[in-house]
């Protein structure tokens, strides 16, 4: 027995390790060189930068994530419990802005209120009423909440959905038998029990709007992601940039325990496995149906609908001098670079669930749930913290083969994909172990004591039943990697575009018309894998 526990442990959970290992370079990274002294510009920046950093990113994550709790819990709450005319439509239908960036969604707002946008051009075709500049000023903080609440509600939408759907017929019956009507039902008792979606829909967007950079940037919001691009790029100061993102890893660390401890230990079941399922009500009044779905309506006209409208109304002006032999290779090489990196990811993750299946040690789990962690850190800290070692591996490799060789993995797509990796190992992970959770030990304990090996038992086996879990894994990473921005910008080599950093590019130039062809193959690609879990889920219903 005990040749056995060292087998695995050479094979298995030292591979585990490994991979930690690699994820958790970036966070390492900046640990270590923290006790570096700081940059040249660090006292300029903490001075006069430093303050406003604090407060806009406070004041982001305050705003974004009131009105993310405001629409997401609302929307679910509707979709959940009542029976309007459209709900079944609704009900996926309000996941579609997570296919949107929001910085995508920022630049397609701007167009649609500026003087040659639809609104005014409404106005004035219409009722010869004419506005100076845009109709409503979004260029600023207010419009920078507005503009990630539309795009990240449906963190809390999609969460707070699936527990109000998972509470049973029991309460909702013994809330009423007591004299309760639904707003109170909701207030003490629904709401309460759904705390832990709540706060982890909520966590989730935190995350994401310290990780933005094109919304910020294009707002001209300061915040620590955008200090970090200008410590990094303007100053040139890398050590000012570690210590930017060390604080910015605080910030994250901070809100991942913070969601934990809200947690806690307490159970928030809604009661027995075997519990009914609480029904809809439909709603006496035909005037309140239709006040519901006009709300679902709004929400969805707003957050995906319009800016969705406005990049095709962009595309249909520009595509001809936009869409040539050059865009399709700009496609083909995000493409291709983002199934490669999901790929690996997908692998990677197969890896550290087996090692978790086979390996005796109970602390194993811990590590795979350790690796899984990179989603938690904004992409601009993850960057800094892969670009230094892989610039010092570069130092070692030239100082000791030859001076010429240059940069041979800061340089290149490696680092990319090594990034991309450490970024998004939870979305493959996650997936992946959905499936392996379904197969269960056992399929392999019997295919051991058959005496195949693990590895066969793996490939034979366990891939087979999880193929479909592999797939969603794939594509998830595949539709992120697409969309990731800060990241990208950062670590590209020279001249190198993705779809994403070339929309960027050309709004920051004042080509935001032209810049709608790559935003719409984005978006448009963004909208398969919710269509294709859709279906899965539907099915299974």
């Amino acid at each position: 027995m005990a040749k056995k526990t060292t087998y695995w442990w050479n094979k298995w959970t030292g591979g585990a390790i490994v991979i930690l290992l690699l994820v958790l370079t970036p966070v390492f990274t900046i640990l270590v060189k923290l006790f570096d002294k700081p940059g040249e510009h660090w006292r300029h920046i903490a001075s006069n930068l430093l303050p406003s950093y604090f407060a806009n990113s406070f004041l982001l994550l305050l705003g974004v994530g009131f009105f993310t709790f405001l629409i997401g819990v609302s929307m679910a709450w509707l979709v959940s419990v009542y029976d309007f005319p459209g709900r079944k439509y609704f009900e996926w239908l309000l996941i579609l802005p997570l296919a949107f960036p929001s910085y995508m969604m920022a630049y397609s707002y701007v167009g649609i209120l500026e003087y040659t946008g639809p609104v005014q051009a409404f106005f004035r075709n219409n009722f010869d009423i004419h506005f100076k500049g845009a109709i409503v000023d979004i260029m600023n903080m207010p419009g920078a909440i507005f503009i990630l609440s539309i795009s990240l509600f449906p963190y809390v939408y999609v969460i707070c959905r699936a527990s109000f759907t998972r509470q049973s017929s029991a309460m909702q019956e013994a809330a009423f038998l007591l004299g309760s009507n639904r707003m109170r039902m909701f207030t003490k008792i629904a709401l309460p029990m759904a705390r832990p979606a709540v706060a982890g829909g909520i966590a989730l967007v935190g995350m994401e709007v310290l990780n933005d950079y094109g919304t910020v940037k294009y707002f001209g919001v300061d915040t620590f992601t955008s200090g970090i691009f200008r410590a990094w790029f303007s100053f040139g100061d890398i050590n000012t940039a570690i210590y930017l993102s060390a604080i910015l890893t605080v910030i994250v660390l901070a809100l991942i325990w913070l969601e934990n401890f809200q947690r806690g230990s307490r159970n928030w079941n809604a009661g027995s496995g075997g519990s009914r399922p609480a029904l809809r009500i439909r709603p006496k009044y035909k005037s309140t149906r239709r006040l519901y779905t006009a709300l679902c309506l709004t929400v969805l006209l707003i957050s995906f609908i319009f800016p969705l409208m406005q990049l095709f109304y962009w595309v249909s002006l520009t595509w001809q001098n936009v869409v040539d032999s050059e865009f399709g290779i700009l496609i083909f090489r995000s493409f291709s670079l983002a199934i490669g990196s999901a790929v690996a990811i997908a692998v990677i993750s197969i890896f550290l669930l087996y090692a978790i299946r086979l390996s005796p040690l109970k602390w194993t789990k811990h590590i795979a749930r350790t690796a899984s962690l990179g989603y938690a850190i904004p992409g601009a800290v993850i960057a800094v913290g892969v670009m230094i070692p892989m610039m010092g591996l570069d130092r070692t490799i030239n100082w000791a083969v030859s001076d010429n060789m240059g940069m041979i993995l800061s340089g290149t797509l490696f680092i990319l994909v090594v990034a991309y990796i450490v970024r998004f190992m939870a979305v493959g992970y996650n997936a992946i172990d959905a499936g392996f959770q379904k197969t269960g030990a056992t399929v392999n304990e019997v295919a051991r004591s058959l005496g195949a090996s693990p590895l066969r038992t793996l490939w034979k086996i366990d891939l087979p039943l999880i193929k479909n879990s592999i797939a969603g894994a794939v594509l998830l990473a595949f539709v992120d990697i697409l969309k990731e921005l800060p990241l990208t910008l950062i670590l590209r080599p020279f001249n190198f575009h993705t779809l994403a950093t070339k929309a960027f590019d050309m709004a920051t130039n004042e080509m935001i018309a032209e810049s709608a062809n790559a935003s719409l193959v984005v978006v448009l690609t963004g909208v398969i894998p919710i269509i294709v879990l859709n279906n899965m889920i539907s099915r299974k219903k």
